[in-house]
Formats: C-alpha cells, structure tokens, sequence
C-alpha cells in the first residue's frame, strides 16, 4: 500500500475518503478535487479562449487559415507529419551551415495519440492534434491548481494557475506543441509525488519522458523524492516502501526508451543526441546565452528577442525566491534542470520562455505574494498581464518571424 498521511513544506495532506463504502481507501475523490478547481479552470479557459479567439481574427485578417497557425507552424508541421506517415523525414536546411532537420529529434508520444485518437475520431491530424492539445492544457491547469493548494492554500492554487495561463507565451498551450502535454504528466507526477503515490507518480514521469526532450526533468524530481522518502524510512529505522523503489525505476522508462530506439534505428549508441546536433541544439553551459545577452547590451535587436532575455532573467530571479522560500525539493529539481538546460542551450534564443513554459513552480513566489494583495490590486495585475499575454501572443502567430 502507499504511504499515510503525509505532510508537504509543514502542512498536512487532505485525506481522500472513499466515495463508497466499497471503494478503495486509495481511491482520489476526484469529483470534489474538480469541484474545488473549478474557478481556477474557468479563468484559464477565458484566457486561453480569448487568445484563440484573438489569434483566429488577426489570421483571417492576414488572410491565413487559423486552423494552420494554431496547428502547423513550426513544429506542429513536424507532428503533423510523423502522425500522417511515422519516422524518416530528413531535411537538409537551406541555409546550410551543415544543419539537417532529422524528424527523430521528435519524442513519439504527441503524434501517436494524434494518430490513435484520429483513427476513432476522424476529424484530420491538425484538428486532432489541437484537441489533444487544449484538452491537455486544461488538465495540466488542474494539477498546477493542484500543487500550489496542496502546498499553500486554495487562493495560492488559484493565484498559480491564473499567473500560469497568462505567461507571456502561453499562446504555446493552445498550438498543436508538446507543451501543455509534458505540463500536464509533470504536474499530476509531481502531486503524486509530493503526496507519495509512488507508482502513479512513476508512470507520469514515464509517460512525460516520452513527450519531450526536456521531459526527463520529471524523471529526475521523482526519483528526487522517491531517493529521499526512501532514505529518511531507512534513516528513522521505519521499513521500506516498495513502491518507492518501483517509481524509481520506473520514472526514467520513457525517455530513456525513446532514446534507446533512437540509437538502435541510427546505429549510434548517441544517436539522438548526434540528431539534436545536426538540428544546431546542443549543450555549451551557457556561452551561447552570455553571447546573445553580451549583443543585446553592445547592439540591437528585435522585440522578441529582448522579450525572451527579460523573462529568461526572471526566471532565474524566481528561482533563486523559490530556493529562498524552501520549496519542496522536488519542485526544485524539476524547474532548475529545466532553467539550466534553457540556458545551457545552443539553439534557438527566442524559444527559452517556450521551453521554460512546463516550469510553473517557478511561478510559486509571485503567487504567494499574489495571493496576499488586496483584491483590487489583483483585478489591476491580472486584468494587465492579461492583456500583455494575448496580444503578445498574437503577436508571436501572426506576425513575428522570430523562432518559437
């Protein structure tokens, strides 16, 4: 059986009752979880819904189909086409510079659902890769509620998934990316972590690990927690949890599967990180990044790549609260890996903030801080970011040319 009650950062874990007398003591009570998380889904759908809404007039204005912005630009093209005819797409750059576009630098699990789900639901690749991905978004605004009430009270959770749904390039969660997917598996792997469901916990970190590159981060704050829980039983002489130990070994399953076939199908052993590399993305520990940030200071350059340095310096400065605040381990590990791989990235400047976007512990400080304002100042902030959030992401569909 899993553990106990169980206490996060001091406070006690709700107990989840039955909902029958012939239900599992373990069973969620997810009907009254839903209920509790309802206002925070409504905000995140009115936001979310408007920036469609603001993306699809500004598009039929440019005369583009906003079906094809929401669902095919950049790498919603590449899904698109591995779901309609799988793996085996190379493509050598125009611009040279020995870059190929090898479509194995694309985790399975996005463009399988998208295949399964339009095999029953045949509606089209794109259409179906964009209900896979807001259905996924909302999920993931669920469990980001989820976190910031477990740790901190129910105006933190709300607080957390409003600041989540109007992050600058949250217009991400509403494209046919891998964003909203990875955050949602991140965010329930994480809660059942945090509330040691060990075997939930590692099935989610598995199954994040097959949606992105950067999915592994959910692995390592599992495996975090479950080394930790596993070593303060030990420490206190209590037995030890096998369940615990199966989320151990289970959590890293899906990454470093992907990887694996990736190195058997390119008969390198470091195939997919030799893929990454003809793509130009590749691990410098931060010189690419002092470069960009170097020229911005001595030179000049476009809006979004200024946007895109600003939130990456405040990402790091919410981190280091995070760290100040004595977060849950955990979290820790889970948006600073995250934080060090978008800084140590060679690849594109202007798609930080996107990578960056799973990362909503990060949001945990400015949500404690939120959630003790005054009403009228929250209306005035949130009514404010609000308004920057979906016009900057019109902005980055419609008109920018920036990578994204």
């Amino acid at each position: 059986m899993e553990d106990g009650p169980q206490t996060v950062s001091g406070r006690s874990t709700r107990q989840f009752v039955p909902a029958s007398s012939a239900a599992s003591p373990e069973v969620w009570q997810w009907r009254g979880e839903l209920k509790r998380a309802l206002p925070a889904l409504w905000l995140f759908a009115a936001a979310r819904l408007t920036g469609v809404a603001l993306v699809t007039a500004w598009s039929l204005h440019l005369g583009r189909h906003p079906r094809n912005v929401l669902g095919l630009e950049w790498d919603g093209g590449w899904y698109w086409h591995i779901a309609r005819y799988g793996y085996g797409t190379i493509v050598v750059a125009k611009t040279g510079h020995g870059v190929i576009y090898n479509d194995l630098a694309f985790f399975p699990l996005f463009p399988g659902l998208i295949r399964g789900l339009n095999t029953v639901l045949p509606i089209g690749p794109v259409n179906t890769a964009l209900v896979i991905s807001w259905i996924a978004a909302a999920v993931a605004a669920w469990g980001v509620y989820a976190v910031g009430e477990l740790l901190h009270g129910r105006r933190v959770g709300l607080a957390l998934a409003a600041l989540w749904a109007l992050l600058p390039h949250a217009v991400v969660l509403t494209m046919a990316y891998t964003e909203s997917l990875m955050t949602a598996f991140a965010a329930w792997a994480l809660y059942a972590a945090l509330t040691h469901r060990w075997l939930t916990a590692g099935t989610l970190a598995a199954l994040a690990g097959l949606c992105r590159p950067n999915g592994f981060t959910v692995a390592a704050a599992v495996v975090t927690a479950a080394a930790v829980h596993l070593w303060q039983r030990r420490r206190d002489g209590r037995p030890t949890v096998p369940r615990a130990w199966a989320a151990l070994l289970l959590a890293p399953v899906g990454w470093l599967g992907y990887v694996a076939w990736v190195g058997l199908r390119t008969h390198d052993l470091t195939g997919y990180f030799r893929v990454q590399r003809l793509w130009g993305s590749r691990f410098d520990f931060g010189r690419y990044t002092a470069h960009m940030f170097k020229h911005l200071i001595v030179g000049h350059d476009t809006l979004v790549v200024y946007l895109s340095a600003g939130i990456v310096l405040g990402c790091v400065l919410l981190f280091v609260l995070g760290v100040l605040d004595r977060q849950p381990l955990p979290l820790l590990v889970y948006s600073g890996i995250l934080l060090v791989i978008a800084l140590g990235d060679a690849h594109f400047f202007t798609s930080r903030p996107r990578l960056l976007l799973p990362a909503f512990p990060l949001l945990l400080p400015f949500a404690l801080s939120l959630a003790r304002a005054q009403r009228r100042t929250v209306v005035v902030l949130l009514i404010g970011l609000a308004g920057f959030s979906l016009f900057y992401g019109t902005y980055l569909l419609t008109i920018s040319h920036e990578a994204l």
